[in-house]
């Protein structure tokens, strides 16, 4: 798996995970855990649903020495 995720995204995507648990825990319901998702996805630094559509949000390499 070549990663797909870069540094702004993944800090958005554990906010995000954060806040939808944070949800859950408030309405005592079980679909807070649907904020692992993002929180998993930005761990791992890649993205299944990026995956087929090519798209990546990290820096490529000639991005890197500008």
């Amino acid at each position: 798996m070549k990663k797909n995720i870069g540094s702004t995204d993944k800090i958005l995507r554990v906010i995000i995970g954060i806040l939808i648990i944070a949800i859950g825990l408030i309405t005592k319901s079980w679909w807070g855990l649907i904020g692992l998702i993002p929180i998993a996805t930005a761990l791992i630094g890649w993205c299944p649903l990026y995956a087929p559509f090519g798209i990546t949000t990290c820096k490529t390499q000639s991005e890197e020495q500008k």
